[in-house]
């Protein structure tokens, strides 16, 4: 038979060690639940809901908002309320911090004032396919409305807004 030797220094380094980890864990655990949250989903379509006329068109009705997420980072889409998009449409980017959206890009003239070809062709001030450069703030109320402001190149004032999100509907093949 073996005979074992308790060495006291050992089993104490071992045992401090032990219950360091142990402490360790348990505070970043505790830092973790209390401080690290996952940014709120906000992935879909929103429908915007300006409170005046947009200054750069002629009419103007709502449009759609599509963010698509992916953490703090956004991408996104204006859309005509029709929702059809065409490939020349850019895309927006953003980001997510602190219950507040940011997006900016260049977005078609004809997309903001949904308005067709012909339209725009008739309105001297743009041309067929022009880009307006965008930048959109949103405050996160909750997660299906949201307030804020966008801004456009060309204009002095940010237009407020109210964005909605869309049901989705399941398209059945």
């Amino acid at each position: 038979m073996h005979q074992f030797n308790f060495n006291f220094k050992s089993l104490a380094f071992y045992g401090v060690t032990i219950a360091s980890v142990l402490l360790l864990f348990k505070v970043v655990t505790a830092y973790g639940q209390n401080n690290l949250t996952a940014p709120p989903a906000i992935n879909g379509r929103y429908r915007l809901v300006f409170s005046e006329k947009l200054p750069i068109c002629e009419k103007s009705d709502a449009l759609i908002l599509d963010i698509q997420q992916s953490g703090i980072y956004l991408n996104g889409f204006l859309l005509p309320a029709n929702g059809k998009t065409s490939e020349t449409d850019k895309t927006l980017t953003g980001k997510l911090t602190n219950q507040q959206l940011s997006l900016s890009g260049k977005v078609l003239h004809t997309t903001i004032c949904n308005s067709t070809d012909s339209q725009t062709q008739a309105n001297t001030r743009f041309q067929n396919n022009s880009f307006n450069l965008i930048k959109i703030q949103i405050q996160l109320v909750n997660r299906t409305h949201f307030v804020g402001q966008m801004n456009l190149s060309g204009t002095s004032k940010g237009i407020a807004f109210t964005a909605t999100q869309q049901k989705t509907q399941i398209q059945k093949n």
